[in-house]
């Protein structure tokens, strides 16, 4: 671990401290990737007629905290009590990376303090969704619940890469209209999100096989937004790209590599989205549709990050952080 002027003399609390370094990012992406997995599980959850399969919140039905068996139950209840089971899990992941990073001397202040905000919106995303249960899935509250995941998932993303020792490349000679353009990138992908989330709202998946709240828009006409936007992120990333040929020799690999993930998830995202909308919304591809919104807020905010660390940190032991 990198000598810090934070880290503690005393030999008890250096190793503490050391300890919870070593373990704070193995946290850091457990919790990356349970705050993805609930929003497939969420999904899941609307997409199987599922979302009053319990009645009311906290417990699952009056009186009872989990689904009872009988003849005449349904799947339901217990695709969405799994869903609050993984809720539990989340908690869990998420305590466990504050009390990693917060115990953790050499981490600034600034950096516990965001490794506090998953654990803080996944509160409020508990409270959200019994919320969501009581007002009969209102697409506006439900749209929201989704809309709060995925920015979960961006800060969650943002820990990871700030607790970790992986080496972090400069962007001190990457020109600054390139930087810029890998900011905008992040900026159009909330629109893109916001105009998915309308356009699942607008369709025929309200969550329940027999509450219909839709928002009251063309389905086709807001996709046709949505799918405008994405172009308008393609472009910005095809621009990226454009800047990385021609600015090889002072990028990292790690930018490039980023860059090409992002583009791989985003092609990928896209041709399931042409293809949900014109065969019918089938289930497994709206699913995968909305697990991939969140890997690629992920891959995206990562290529943010690689792209505004104003100087290379290279721990030691560690590959280079630079191109040659």
């Amino acid at each position: 671990m990198p000598q810090s002027p934070n880290a503690p003399a005393n030999p008890i609390a250096r190793q503490r401290t050391q300890w919870f370094h070593r373990y704070a990012n193995g946290f850091a992406i457990a919790n990356v990737i349970v705050q993805v997995g609930i929003v497939l599980t969420g999904g899941l959850v609307r997409l199987t007629g599922s979302g009053l399969g319990c009645s009311t919140w906290p417990m699952c039905e009056p009186g009872e905290f989990t689904p009872r068996f009988h003849e005449a139950t349904s799947f339901h209840p217990f695709i969405e009590f799994g869903n609050r089971t993984l809720t539990g899990v989340l908690v869990v992941v998420a305590i466990l990376l504050v009390l990693s990073v917060t115990f953790d001397r050499t981490r600034p202040v600034w950096v516990r303090r965001l490794a506090a905000l998953p654990l803080v919106g996944t509160a409020i995303q508990a409270v959200l969704g019994g919320i969501t249960v009581l007002v009969d899935l209102h697409p506006a509250v439900v749209g929201s619940h989704f809309f709060i995941s995925i920015v979960i998932i961006a800060i969650s993303a943002m820990v990871q890469y700030y607790v970790s020792d992986q080496p972090r490349p400069g962007a001190a000679k990457i020109p600054g209209w390139l930087i810029k353009t890998v900011w905008a990138v992040q900026i159009v992908l909330i629109p893109v999100v916001i105009l998915g989330v309308i356009t699942t709202g607008s369709g025929p998946h309200s969550g329940d096989a027999e509450v219909g709240y839709r928002f009251a828009f063309d389905p086709m006409a807001i996709a046709r937004f949505h799918a405008l936007s994405v172009w308008v992120y393609v472009a910005l990333l095809a621009l990226i790209g454009y800047g990385i040929a021609r600015h090889r020799h002072v990028m990292a690999p790690q930018q490039t590599h980023a860059w090409l993930i992002v583009v791989a998830i985003t092609l990928i995202q896209g041709g399931i989205g042409y293809f949900q909308t014109f065969y019918g919304l089938p289930v497994a591809a709206v699913a995968a549709h909305m697990l991939l919104a969140g890997v690629l807020t992920v891959v995206s905010v990562r290529l943010g990050l690689f792209f505004t660390t104003p100087k290379p940190i290279r721990i030691p032991g560690a590959a280079p952080a630079t191109a040659a």
